[in-house]
């Protein structure tokens, strides 16, 4: 058995496979199941969304996609912790980590970006433009 082997639950073979695995490890070997991490496709739409909205600048906010990215991770519940600035100057928001995200959270992150852009009158696109979406 290779080390740290993946299998992704998307049929009933390869759950039968898993099955077939889990008989044959070694006693102490360790399990993890866990929700399937954000797509591609969901990261390539979240940045395409926050640069439409940086440009369109609601309520004059200037903002780049980064930022907006951390102020939807907070709008939609995720939390971060924060820490002085090297130079005291201010705080430092740690934790937005959207990769970590699992595929139904994402949604929840796509759906505060459509929510905002909807109450300020935003008309968003979901067309990605993978030279804009980086």
């Amino acid at each position: 058995m290779a080390d740290g082997q993946t299998i992704i639950l998307t049929s009933d073979y390869r759950r039968m496979e898993a099955h077939r695995l889990i008989e044959k490890v070694p006693a102490g070997a360790v399990l993890n199941i866990r929700p399937a991490r954000r797509t591609n496709d969901q990261n390539a739409l979240m940045w395409a969304l926050l640069s439409q909205i940086s440009r369109a600048k609601p309520d004059g906010r200037c903002l780049s996609p980064e930022v907006w990215k951390c102020l939807f991770m907070n709008a939609a519940g995720f939390t971060c912790t924060f820490e002085p600035s090297l130079d005291g100057s201010g705080v430092v928001p740690l934790g937005f980590k959207s990769s970590r995200l699992n595929k139904a959270e994402f949604s929840d992150l796509i759906e505060a970006i459509h929510a905002f852009a909807a109450e300020k009158g935003i008309a968003l696109s979901d067309e990605i433009h993978p030279a804009r979406a980086a």
